[in-house]
């Protein structure tokens, strides 16, 4: 199968499921159906952007298919559209976490809304909406620049030049994650870092710190303020995204 935007899962390829592939493709939305078989999944969900669960009455996947599911959709931070009767829907919320369900429809569905729900879905997947935000703090611009190409495909990405000025952004905007130069001069990121602790509104914001020092006494004044990790800034490109990636899965 070619890939598609939408992709719906279910036992079975029923009269309704064929509707709704039908619907999405008058609609402009490249759909298709998939069986509940890991395997198949695995082999097409790559390049999808939302996926329906559809369920018969007490029809519901495997609780194998389900974790797979889920941790492949943690994975792509993706979300999906169940499809059931009401007892169903409440049955399976028990092994899909709430912020991985975009929405529920009661069977029967309504036709157009589960339409809209999917473009709706898909404009903000393009949009960049569902991506996690990453706040850079580091005085150097150069280096600022780097990090935000580096980042800007996988993440919404925001820099400020100073911790004051990052103090200040937070006051406005919400963040899932602050990478935060250890080394800055005025206000030093162990200072932001006691400022970001010491507010109820910053609190809980993961941060963690990009230095570059790598001697054994700089790394251990970095760690023994417990950030959420550290790097040096050393680190190339695909390392960086990718235990950027473990930590949000890690951490959803």
């Amino acid at each position: 199968m070619a890939e598609k935007q939408s992709l719906i899962i279910a036992l079975k390829e029923t009269f309704i499921v064929r509707v709704l592939i039908g619907k999405s493709q008058d609609a402009g939305i490249e759909c298709g159906y998939v069986p509940c078989v890991i395997n198949e999944i695995y082999q097409n969900i790559e390049g999808a952007s939302i996926i329906t669960l559809y369920m018969d009455e007490n029809d519901l996947p495997g609780e194998d298919v389900i974790h797979f599911l889920v941790d492949r959709l943690s994975e792509n931070n993706m979300q999906m559209i169940l499809i059931g009767e009401q007892t169903d829907l409440q049955r399976i919320e028990r092994y899909i976490p709430k912020d991985l369900i975009y929405r529920e429809f009661s069977r029967p569905v309504d036709n157009a809304q589960y339409i809209d729900t999917v473009k709706d879905y898909i404009s903000k997947a393009k949009s960049g909406e569902f991506k996690k935000t990453i706040l850079v703090v580091d005085d150097d611009p150069n280096y600022l620049a780097i990090v935000r190409e580096w980042l800007k495909d996988n993440f919404k990405v925001f820099m400020v030049n100073s911790g004051l000025q990052a103090i200040k952004w937070l006051g406005k905007n919400k963040v899932d994650l602050i990478l935060l130069d250890h080394e800055m001069p005025v206000t030093s990121g162990p200072q932001v870092l006691e400022m970001l602790r010491s507010d109820e509104e910053t609190k809980g914001i993961p941060v963690m710190f990009l230095t570059g020092k790598s001697d054994k006494e700089s790394v251990m004044a970095v760690v023994s303020l417990k950030p959420e990790g550290y790097f040096l800034k050393t680190i190339q490109k695909n390392e960086l995204i990718e235990k950027l990636e473990e930590f949000f899965i890690l951490h959803k």
